[in-house]
């Protein structure tokens, strides 16, 4: 049952996620809020951080890396790989080598964080997307990659 709704959980980032990448402009990519704040693409490679970071802790391994982020479309290309990487080791079977709770709590929950940020970005930086009723969205296990549903209800 635990890495069942793990699994959901991921595809549900993915599903988010996807949301507020899709169509980003190039330029989305560095722009700033405020001084000091971090850039889209440095939130992004966060979040690939956090899911590498994540797929380690399911092996018992306790090692975070900081990895220097690469332009917005490998990034973009890396999270979904991430979130690939991680799912397949939920699906594998093989035990999770920390409670699934440490890995939702910690690594999972700030990645949805950083998802809303980057939405919360978009429409700051004048590139929003539209609004969406994700309860009647169609976010399925194991459907982590860039080939999301289309959105059920969304709204202005």
């Amino acid at each position: 049952m635990e890495g069942n709704i793990l699994r959901h959980t991921v595809a549900t980032v993915a599903y988010r996620g996807g949301k507020a990448l899709r169509g980003a402009p190039a330029e989305f990519a560095d722009y700033h809020a405020t001084p000091g704040g971090r850039a889209p693409v440095q939130i992004l490679a966060h979040i690939g951080d956090l899911f590498d970071w994540a797929l380690l802790l399911a092996d018992g391994k306790h090692d975070w890396h900081n990895a220097t982020p690469l332009p917005w479309d490998q990034e973009v290309a890396r999270f979904f790989a991430a979130l690939t990487a991680f799912d397949r080791r939920l699906a594998s079977g093989e035990p999770l080598e920390c409670p699934a709770e440490k890995l939702f709590q910690g690594p999972i929950a700030d990645a949805l964080t950083h998802v809303g940020q980057l939405a919360m970005l978009r429409r700051m930086a004048g590139c929003g997307t539209r609004g969406e009723n994700y309860f009647r969205a169609t976010i399925t296990a194991g459907r982590v990659g860039t080939d999301q549903a289309a959105p059920a209800f969304e709204f202005d």
